[in-house]
């Protein structure tokens, strides 16, 4: 196994470094993806690269989003020959001291895809923490399974051989929703989730990208797609319940 970090980064320059010395700390290389960020962003990102060689920075020209980072990012991964990638946000939310826990479980599966189940500090707004159930109760209905207990996120490992031809395959979210409907997608492909719990704190930045109108009503409408694109697969996804 051959495991890179992949970094989808947009205007967090203050927090990305701490966030990179963790990963480097570990030994990962890193995959940071410039996600359009501003030029303060974008001279952070250039230094971090320089200054060590085992940091590829991917630069996207204009902002595509959380998903066209990530699927940037981990297609780049790929491409150097990585077989794995752990995905970690720039703005320090995540618990960088988990990391060898999602290394030491993706090794031991390598063909499982290791999802974060997150633990919410005390200061987290409950409006956040209840917020996400709607999704958890179609994300069941869309893979008629319990497996997936948090698909929001954004802290976990995928097997890259398996993940991204299916960017090539199905039009995924480009923006918040991509990590919701890429895990719903690998699932109903027969793809184990291996759910790891994990301490969430927030932003050390206190930089949010999430839209509350806008991407609650992308997420809706990928909630939508999924069921219609579910219904085709329920013989098989009932099949498979059953042999379980």
């Amino acid at each position: 196994m051959l495991i890179c970090a992949v970094v989808p980064v947009y205007n967090h320059g203050g927090a990305v470094g701490c966030v990179v010395a963790a990963l480097r700390a570990q030994n990962l290389p890193c995959v940071l993806v410039d996600d359009g960020s501003d030029a303060d962003c974008a001279a952070v990102l250039d230094a971090l690269a320089a200054a060590d060689e085992q940091v590829c920075l991917v630069r996207l020209p204009q902002n595509r989003g959380k998903g066209g980072a990530m699927m940037a990012g981990l297609r780049a991964a790929l491409g150097m020959g990585y077989s794995h990638a752990l995905q970690i946000d720039a703005d320090g939310q995540h618990d960088s001291g988990d990391i060898p826990r999602f290394l030491q479980l993706a090794r031991a599966q390598p063909k499982a895809l290791i999802c974060g189940c997150p633990l919410y500090d005390a200061d987290a707004p409950k409006s956040r923490r209840y917020g996400r159930y709607a999704t958890h109760v179609w994300v069941w209905i869309n893979t008629l399974s319990l497996q997936i207990r948090d698909a929001m996120c954004g802290f976990r490992v995928y097997p890259l051989a398996a993940t991204v031809p299916l960017f090539d395959q199905a039009r995924l979210g480009m923006r918040m929703d991509f990590d919701v409907e890429v895990l719903v997608r690998l699932s109903w492909r027969g793809m184990r989730i291996v759910n790891l719990p994990t301490r969430v704190s927030y932003p050390l930045d206190g930089i949010s990208h999430f839209q509350l109108w806008r991407d609650n009503l992308r997420i809706s409408r990928m909630h939508a797609k999924l069921f219609f694109g579910m219904l085709p697969r329920l013989p098989l996804l009932l099949a498979r319940k059953a042999t379980r």
